[in-house]
């Protein structure tokens, strides 16, 4: 049942560096070929799956749901696929080139305003699970987001949600979104190079980024949004984030398919609930710690309040991202935005039930 309550181009040795980042995450990935939604080899429905980064903390649900097998209980052959940005994986959704993305619920009403319609079907998130950065040069000039204006500050891409939050805490601390440069530079080591080098003065990311730039004491916190409480006190609610959304049409036309991805996530999202983060972090792909497991496991549990536990839509969270896109972006600001075609909670009510 529906409910109405409804982020410069890199230099190339970036590219490169992310490029190796995002092939090792697809290797840990399942690999098939077959066009989704048909039975094939005994595996059961193949499902394509695009995730802004999987190795992120913040989308760690989808990577885990693989791991602890829930998507072939459910007879469900699922690849995952990954980009550097969410903003990435939104575009490949929209070209269907695949059936599912993974990534922030604010695409679904910036989406909307260009005629296209997908809906969150899981939400993983109640919190962005996003930390704005200093590096040590810029923390004596940068002390709040007052103090962007003329600043170069790191996004993981140009459109992204890390671009959408930067642009509101910019915009609600009185500096104009014309009065400072976002600068694509994805996440993980291409992040901390360019913050090392001073290519960026700071920038917004995750984990496990914030906990290795922590650990190499290669900058500092300004602001932490990985908890509910962070959400409030930087954007004033809850911000659902991380999320498995997909086209309308699509969810409408293989609702069985649907519900069997959405049984997975529940399960994933009541078993995180119910580990500890050394725990969850075991089950991830070695290389995700890329070589420190403590650091990693710290990292998953710096970022473990943001989950849900059930994927339902936290209480008044679309509005709250529609409030904060509507403050500095044009389409959304000067658009009507039905709220209840953003998201439903259909098939997350039946697979707790």
């Amino acid at each position: 049942m529906r409910k109405s309550a409804r982020i410069s181009a890199l230099a190339a040795v970036g590219v490169l560096a992310l490029s190796s980042l995002t092939a090792c995450a697809n290797d840990a990935a399942s690999s098939t070929s077959a066009d989704a939604g048909n039975k094939g080899d005994g595996k059961g429905t193949k499902v394509k799956i695009m995730v802004g980064g999987l190795d992120k903390v913040i989308y760690l649900p989808a990577m885990l749901t693989q791991r602890l097998g829930y998507f072939d209980a459910e007879g469900l052959d699922v690849e995952l696929l990954s980009e550097p940005a969410g903003v990435q994986a939104e575009t490949a959704l929209v070209s269907g080139q695949v059936q599912g993305a993974v990534g922030f619920y604010d695409h679904t009403l910036d989406l909307q305003t260009k005629q296209k319609y997908v809906e969150s079907v899981v939400q993983f998130s109640q919190a962005p699970g996003e930390v704005e950065i200093v590096s040590n040069k810029a923390a004596g000039d940068i002390t709040s987001p007052k103090d962007f204006k003329g600043k170069k500050l790191g996004v993981t891409g140009l459109g992204s949600s890390t671009d959408f939050l930067t642009k509101y805490l910019a915009v609600k601390n009185g500096v104009k979104v014309s009065d400072f440069a976002p600068v694509a530079v994805g996440a993980g080591p291409t992040f901390i190079a360019a913050l090392q080098k001073g290519a960026i003065d700071g920038g917004m990311t995750t984990d496990p980024t914030v906990a290795t730039i922590l650990d190499k004491k290669a900058g500092k916190v300004l602001l932490d949004m990985r908890t509910p409480e962070g959400s409030q006190k930087a954007l004033g609610g809850p911000y659902p984030s991380s999320s498995l959304y997909m086209q309308t049409d699509w969810v409408n036309s293989h609702k069985d398919t649907v519900q069997k991805l959405a049984n997975a996530f529940v399960k994933t999202l009541n078993w995180m609930s119910t580990h500890s983060a050394s725990e969850i972090a075991a089950k991830m792909p070695a290389d995700y710690s890329q070589g420190n497991k403590a650091l990693y496991a710290q990292a998953v549990k710096s970022t473990l309040p943001m989950f849900t536990k059930d994927g339902v839509m936290p209480a008044n969270g679309p509005e709250t991202v529609e409030k904060v896109l509507k403050a500095f972006n044009p389409n959304i600001k000067n658009a009507k935005v039905d709220l209840s075609r953003t998201f439903t909670t259909e098939f997350v009510e039946k697979a707790k039930g």
